[in-house]
């Protein structure tokens, strides 16, 4: 406790005379004491000129409660009784309490300054113990002249005060120490969340700067409020400690399995970048861009080595492609020029043709095929044409081929033996067919079968009549 310094008589300068200090003998009061009588119950004491300023009021005040003996003896009232308290036997008389008085009213600053202190937040339990014990001694028998009753007094209302203090403040403590062990307590649980909810799906870096906050939080806790005693701290930091050791453990065996992941991956991309480079050079078109496209999907289920590592090994993989592609573009660009000049002379050969038809006669389609004939040797010597081009191009020639031989098949059927032979022998079936209706009607005398005997009859010479 910070208190108010003041000079008492025991820290006054050396050139100040010194009264004996007296036994703690209480002595009837009386006017005049006989110095030898006193000396065998009191010790010289010295008292010192103080320092600390008081108003003459104040001192006289004190003054009023001690006397001073002919042999310079100096007595307090004290209750009933007065005890002698030192001795200034060089001195006036009225110069004699005056030292006696000061040392009372610094006492007296001292239970003021005292009571002022409990008052303040910064105090605390032991410190008001100790002032309490020491002021205690201080007031049991002061070698001072002032009023002993109200200094005592006020001594037993600062010893309820600061014992009321010190309960206050004991709860105030427990109050604070339960909230920072509460505080404490939530910061572990947040730690242990934490480590709780690690999975295979957990972002580390994320979560481990998670956990650092809570640490930084733990560290800032620890260090701002109240401390907490060594078995609570103790098992605390051992829950947060193992929730940190759980989670270094958990990213370390994950850091090792991604590790033997990415190696994994890195010899299959390694694999797959030497096949791709032994047929970056190839030729083989189809085929090459089959295996590349087989080489793809294989990059594509081979995993993960992390950003840098894949850009590099997929540049690597990517110049291989790129080779055989743009070779392979090149040769593409270079035969859709040839495509478009041959697309260009089979748009020429199909004017030819389309100017072949129509055909009217047998005669003229013989001599259109004889044309076209030549057409379709020249159009097969051509070569390919552009893909977007081919059906249509196809189609037309085609559609010229058809046209002569419809009129072919058409003559073909006229001429044609065997179709002579069957229409001439239905034409046969037909006519006997007729006759033996004819004859079914005039014997028909039901007028219902007769009309669809008739109907019969009209059918079947329709159908003579198309093939005569």
């Amino acid at each position: 406790m910070s208190e108010q310094t003041v000079t008492t008589p025991d820290n006054e300068s050396a050139s100040t005379p010194k009264p004996a200090a007296p036994k703690a003998t209480a002595a009837k009061p009386g006017p005049h004491p006989s110095p030898a009588a006193f000396a065998k119950k009191a010790a010289s004491a010295t008292v010192k000129p103080v320092s600390t300023t008081f108003s003459d009021e104040d001192v006289r005040d004190a003054e009023k409660f001690g006397r001073v003996a002919d042999d310079g003896t100096v007595f307090v009232k004290d209750g009933d009784d007065e005890r002698a308290v030192g001795q200034y036997p060089d001195a006036e008389k009225e110069k004699a309490l005056e030292p006696y008085a000061k040392r009372y009213l610094e006492l007296k600053t001292k239970l003021d300054q005292f009571a002022a202190r409990l008052a303040s937040s910064a105090i605390k339990p032991g410190e008001i113990g100790k002032t309490l014990q020491q002021l205690q001694s201080e007031v049991a028998e002061p070698q001072v002249v002032g009023d002993l009753e109200a200094l005592r007094k006020q001594f037993g209302e600062l010893k309820v005060a600061g014992e009321q203090r010190k309960q206050e403040l004991e709860k105030q403590r427990k109050e604070a120490y339960a909230k920072a062990l509460a505080e404490r307590t939530k910061i572990v649980e947040e730690a242990e969340q934490i480590v709780a909810g690690l999975g295979d799906n957990t972002n580390w870096r994320d979560t481990g700067d998670k956990l650092q906050k809570v640490f930084e939080e733990w560290q800032h806790h620890q260090k701002t409020t109240m401390r907490l005693n060594k078995s609570d701290a103790d098992a605390l930091w051992k829950r947060f400690s193992a929730a940190r050791s759980t989670f270094a453990t958990r990213r370390r065996k994950w850091s090792q399995a991604r590790d033997a992941q990415r190696a994994e991956a890195k010899a299959a991309k390694e694999q797959i970048i030497k096949e791709a480079e032994e047929i970056k050079d190839s030729t083989d078109w189809g085929e090459t861009s089959h295996k590349f496209n087989e080489l793809m999907d294989r990059w594509k289920r081979s995993g993960h080595t992390g950003r840098q590592e894949d850009d590099a090994l997929w540049a690597r993989f990517r110049a291989a492609a790129d080779t055989f592609f743009n070779a392979r573009q090149a040769d593409r660009d270079k035969m859709n020029e040839g495509e478009k000049e041959n697309l260009a002379k089979k748009e020429e050969l199909l004017k030819q043709a389309q100017a072949l038809v129509p055909v009217k006669s047998a005669k003229e389609a013989k001599q259109a095929r004889q044309a076209l004939s030549k057409i379709q040797e020249q159009w097969d010597q051509v070569g390919f044409v552009p893909r977007s081009d081919v059906h249509r191009i196809e189609s037309a020639l085609d559609d010229v081929d058809r046209q002569i031989k419809s009129v072919e098949e058409a003559e073909w059927k006229k001429t044609d033996p065997e179709t002579e032979a069957r229409k001439s022998d239905f034409e046969r079936q037909l006519e006997d067919q007729l006759a033996e209706l004819d004859k079914k009607i005039a014997a028909e005398t039901d007028p219902k079968k007769k009309a669809d005997l008739e109907a019969e009859k009209a059918t079947k010479e329709k159908w003579l009549s198309v093939v005569k």
